[in-house]
C-alpha cells in the first residue's frame, strides 16, 4: 500500500481558501488516480475531487457541490497533488482525505490507499 500524507487543514473563516496538498511519502505516486474525500462529523465520506493519469493525458473531475469553487492539480513530478478551496463556507466544514486507486470512480470503495485525513474547519 501506498502512505499518503495530507497537509494544509486549518480554521478559516467562510468566504476564504485554503490549499490542501497530498503526498505519496516524497515519491511519485504508483497509483493513477489520486481523489480528495471529505467526512463531516456524522455524516459518510464522501468524494469532493480526483484526477486521473492517463499516459500523457490528465483527467481531472469534481463533486457538483464543489464545482466552480475547489481544484485539483498536481505537480509535474506527481509527487503532489493539490486541492485548492476557494469561497468556503461552514458546510465545507470536515475532515478531508486524500486517496489512491487504480481504478477512479467517486466511491471510497474505489480507493485502496488512505491518508489520515486534515481538519478543515470553516467559520462563519
Amino acid at each position: 500500500q501506498v502512505q499518503l500524507v495530507e497537509a494544509g487543514g486549518g480554521l478559516v473563516q467562510a468566504g476564504g481558501s485554503l490549499r490542501l496538498s497530498c503526498t505519496a511519502s516524497g515519491r511519485t505516486f504508483s497509483r493513477n488516480t489520486v481523489g480528495w474525500f471529505r467526512q463531516a462529523p456524522g455524516k459518510e465520506r464522501r468524494f469532493v475531487a480526483a484526477i486521473m493519469w492517463r499516459g500523457v493525458v490528465t483527467y481531472t473531475y469534481n463533486a457538483d457541490s464543489v464545482k466552480g469553487r475547489f481544484t485539483i492539480s498536481s505537480d509535474n513530478a506527481k509527487t503532489t497533488v493539490y486541492l485548492q478551496m476557494n469561497s468556503l463556507q461552514p458546510e465545507d466544514t470536515a475532515v478531508y482525505y486524500c486517496a489512491a486507486s487504480n481504478r477512479g470512480g467517486r466511491d471510497p470503495g474505489d480507493y485502496d490507499s488512505w491518508g489520515q485525513g486534515t481538519q478543515v474547519t470553516v467559520s462563519s
